[in-house]
């Protein structure tokens, strides 16, 4: 297939504290890492992964929600949306609102939330808090409270927190602007996420930083990731003590980057970097290292990985198969798909002007691209495509091309709306969709626009091949 780029019909300028703090940082970002439960309370071995975040559009428009969002994954890669992809808790104090969650297991074996006490983009609100949330379970979501951390006149942006052994207590890390007149990241000590030491300043390299990701304890060493400019750097330090950290790795970004995120596979020597672009606004990429000593990081392929819709600064945690199970249960799966394109993997299929194609993630409306996958109108075997923001039209062929109809109710029109689900035709852990009447013919994609056509090339089984997911 010969591919043509196309042009962004809604182009919209991306919102980032760049154009607060000049060649500084833009979102913040929420932090995970490992953390040693030293001697906690014991809980089931961890198989799965739950991911915290918010929401927010290309445009900031519909899909753009600053409350406590969920998701779990498997494998830290693919995510399933809890709720419907809707908020889970929202803040009641403060700004009314959240950025950069995050989810960290305690000694206990609970879990607590801390979050950015800011809603929207308002890079000069300054807050001394952050939100916290304790929960059992992640199902619910009780004691919520704000805690003050410091006195000074600016923001306590992306809060994480690890266990420090050595002092028997949880350190807060977050980036404030002191006295030096730029971002550093902050640490303050607490037992019960209720009140807190003094703040000290855990880094500060000497230029802007945001957005701190803690690793504990890897061979003995510890590694901070964080945000310099627009790319993912890290420093390590053999202690735990404020000061300590030196920089030392290669950095890498996909655009403007910022809130790292590192988490260890639970199957593999793998170390997954996940980082969030914010340009444009709310993509996530991907990178892994065999070794965090090596400071190098491997992009990884954007047909491995894939986002919850809309999602922004995430913050990553390990869980059960039993609570994994649990969150689903409580939660929910999506009632809608989304589907991926297996050769060009930053593309989702959607529908534009009523016309079906392949466009690059993000675009407006996003839930152009969201379907139900319902029973086959022509055979309840197969499945048709039914559009979540227009759930009136499904997606057909005429004249051999795809697009958003309204059913009339005939049996042609039920039938060109009809697919069969067949393994992918390049790849068979994804997906192909043979037509109902026309069945030497498969959806597929050709210059970006969607079609049934007869599939015999390398090439041409990539185009008709996606993924149904999230």
């Amino acid at each position: 297939m010969s591919a043509r780029p196309q042009p962004d019909p809604h182009p919209a300028p991306q919102p980032s504290r760049r154009l607060f703090l000049g060649m500084a940082a833009a979102t913040p970002l929420a932090m995970t890492g490992v953390m040693s439960l030293g001697a906690g309370t014991a809980h089931a071995a961890d198989s799965a992964y739950v991911m915290v975040y918010f929401t927010e559009s290309t445009s900031l428009g519909a899909g753009t929600d600053y409350g406590l969002h969920l998701a779990v994954s498997p494998d830290a890669l693919n995510w399933t949306p809890l709720n419907q992809n809707n908020p889970v808790a929202t803040p009641t104090a403060g700004a009314l609102g959240l950025r950069d969650p995050f989810v960290m297991r305690k000694q206990d074996g609970t879990f607590v939330v801390i979050a950015t006490d800011l809603k929207g983009t308002d890079w000069s609100y300054n807050s001394q808090y952050i939100h916290v949330w304790d929960s059992v379970d992640l199902r619910t979501f009780t004691g919520y409270r704000r805690l003050k951390l410091h006195d000074m006149a600016t923001h306590s942006w992306a809060p994480e927190a690890f266990w420090d052994a050595g002092r028997r207590q949880y350190a807060v890390i977050y980036s404030s602007v002191n006295s030096s007149g730029h971002n550093v990241i902050m640490v303050n000590y607490t037992s019960d996420f209720v009140t807190a030491s003094a703040p000290q300043v855990f880094f500060d390299p000497g230029y802007d930083v945001i957005d701190g990701n803690m690793t504990v304890g890897v061979n003995g060493v510890n590694y901070l990731h964080f945000k310099k400019n627009q790319t993912l750097v890290a420093a390590r330090s053999t202690s735990l003590n404020p000061g300590s950290f030196t920089e030392f790795s290669t950095g890498v970004a996909h655009g403007g980057t910022e809130a790292p995120e590192v988490i260890k596979s639970l199957t593999s020597n793998t170390w997954y970097l996940w980082g969030d672009t914010y340009t444009p606004n709310g993509v996530f990429y991907a990178w892994q290292t065999s070794d965090l000593a090596s400071g190098t990081w491997t992009a990884l392929d954007q047909k491995t990985y894939t986002q919850p819709v809309n999602s922004k600064h995430c913050g990553i945690a390990t869980i059960s198969s039993t609570e994994y199970n649990n969150l689903l249960a409580k939660w929910g799966a999506p009632a809608w798909n989304r589907l991926k394109s297996y050769n060009y993997p930053a593309r989702y299929v959607r529908h534009a002007n009523f016309v079906g194609r392949i466009d690059t993630y993000p675009f407006d409306l996003y839930t152009d691209s969201q379907w139900k996958l319902v029973p086959g109108l022509a055979d309840s075997s197969a499945v048709s495509f039914q559009s979540v923001n227009y759930p009136t039209r499904y997606l057909r062929h005429y004249n051999y091309e795809l697009r958003l109809d309204v059913s009339d109710g005939t049996s042609t029109f039920a039938a060109d709306a009809t697919f069969y689900r067949t393994a992918g035709l390049a790849d068979s852990g994804w997906a192909s969709f043979r037509s109902y009447n026309n069945p030497t013919r498969y959806i597929r994609h050709s210059d970006y626009a969607l079609r049934i056509d007869p599939v015999s090339t390398a090439t041409e089984r990539q185009d008709a091949t996606f993924r149904v997911g999230y």
